[in-house]
């Protein structure tokens, strides 16, 4: 399934700021076996964009579709077929990670004949599997990420929305989960996830937007944004368009 952003925006209003938009006008489309990522500094919107494509906050104004899904008007069906990793997403501390893959399998419908079977790839892929019954209470940071991970994506979505996967994570534990994004790529997903880590933005997206102020300054492959901002890092690109964005208002 591709996904197509169209003209996304999501206002609040707050008493000492007014109104104002978290993401203003935002468009991007994503490729079935195609990783993008968003970056910006934090408040720029990228939390809020891909809390409203996961259906978790209501549109101002836009469309977003997945396939011939459109994930504003029919949320139900889009929520079937996407999985979303919150950057602040709890745990359940008195279950096991067995148990909270199995309710949360349940709940999105995955059958009793391939969920055993499904959890334990999971705990393969992420590498956790010495942990699975272990109260996730007195589980590590790293590991109750890769649980979280593993929770979003129990039900095997055409869709993964990652925000900032790769929280909390050790140099290891880190290199399992972009592996396993890569697999993910390569089984055909779309994915869309946000980092502040710039060389895991390089590693794995093969398109990449920038967003500030709630705004896309730029979107592309590597190659191509570097060309534009003349710069051979993708930190100096990053910084050269926030600076170019902030300097113009």
């Amino acid at each position: 399934m591709k996904l197509k952003v169209n003209q996304l925006s999501k206002r609040f209003y707050d008493p000492s700021r007014g109104e104002f938009f978290a993401c203003n006008d935002v468009s991007f489309e994503v490729a079935e076996g195609e990783i993008f990522g968003l970056l910006g500094p934090n408040g720029a919107g990228k939390t809020t964009t891909l809390r409203v494509l996961a259906t978790i906050l209501k549109p101002t104004s836009g469309a977003a579709h997945l396939g011939d899904i459109d994930i504003f008007r029919y949320p139900d069906a889009a929520r079937a077929a996407l999985g979303f990793l919150s950057s602040s997403t709890g745990l359940y501390e008195r279950l096991s990670p067995r148990e909270i893959l199995t309710y949360f399998g349940r709940l999105n419908g995955v059958t009793e004949s391939t969920l055993k079977e499904k959890i334990e790839q999971l705990f393969t892929a992420l590498e956790f599997k010495q942990f699975a019954d272990v109260r996730c209470g007195k589980l590590s940071q790293g590991t109750r990420q890769k649980v979280s991970i593993a929770r979003s994506i129990i039900h095997d979505p055409k869709l993964m929305i990652l925000d900032e996967p790769s929280n909390g994570l050790d140099v290891v534990a880190t290199q399992a989960m972009h592996a396993f994004i890569r697999q993910a790529k390569a089984d055909g997903k779309c994915i869309v996830f946000s980092t502040h880590i710039m060389s895991e933005a390089e590693k794995l997206c093969d398109r990449i937007g920038i967003i500030n102020d709630g705004k896309v300054l730029a979107q592309g492959s590597l190659s191509e944004l570097k060309e534009l901002a003349k710069a051979t890092l993708l930190e100096d690109v990053f910084m050269s368009l926030v600076s170019r964005y902030d300097s113009a208002k």
